[in-house]
């Protein structure tokens, strides 16, 4: 019985390029993806054959290490954040783990104001784990990247100690809001997922399916 319960954890090791980022976030003061939640993103980009992948919030690469072991041979990680070094350290990273810079889109900027120039419906996966603040919008502009089917995960959107440690906050109001968008728009189909800090996942319907979209307001 126990060896059942230790399979899922053990199965989660990280190797040593993971762990070689994971150590470089520590020295930058980043908090990245618990392994768990890392391999539910490489489950979901293997799941949905993710070939355009956004990430919004680059830190030091290590979810996007475990984006890129998903991704389809060919695929393209576009990866926005607004730290330079940051970026620059999980380019190594990425390049150290044998993906080539073909596979990389690693751009620095505001996520808010590169969004808008990226094409509609030309991606299969988008992964944000930011300011908590901005989630609402990035739920609007992602559904719009979004081809039919494919995925959004955003990290730390779940009910959790964490977030109750923000009430009265406007990042509690912001996640609160967002969970509310997901809810009531007829063309996501959810999935809360409680690994790590809680992955608020959903996946746009396709349009036999989605008789509403979701209001921007």
């Amino acid at each position: 019985m126990s060896a059942q319960r230790d399979y899922p954890r053990g199965s989660l090791d990280e190797d040593e390029t993971l762990l070689d980022a994971r150590a470089r976030g520590e020295d930058f003061g980043c908090v990245p993806v618990d392994p768990a939640e890392g391999a539910a993103l490489r489950f979901l980009a293997t799941a949905v054959r993710a070939k355009a992948v956004v990430e919004i919030g680059t830190g030091v690469g290590v979810s996007g290490l475990w984006l890129l072991r998903g991704m389809t041979p060919d695929g393209v990680l576009t990866s926005i954040d607004i730290e330079p070094e940051h970026q620059r350290s999980a380019r190594v990273g990425f390049l150290e783990a044998g993906y080539s810079s073909s596979r990389l889109r690693l751009i620095n900027g505001t996520a808010l104001d590169v969004l808008p120039r990226l094409a509609d419906g030309a991606y299969d996966l988008i992964f944000v784990d930011a300011v908590f603040m901005e989630y609402p919008r990035y739920l609007i502009e992602s559904i719009r990247l979004l081809r039919p089917g494919g995925v959004v995960a955003l990290s730390g959107a779940l009910p959790g100690e964490e977030l109750d440690e923000l009430a009265g906050h406007p990042d509690h109001q912001a996640v609160r809001e967002v969970q509310r968008m997901c809810r009531e728009d007829a063309a996501l189909v959810l999935w809360p997922l409680p690994l790590g800090t809680g992955l608020l996942i959903a996946a746009k319907a396709l349009p036999s399916a989605a008789p509403a979209q979701l209001s921007r307001r």
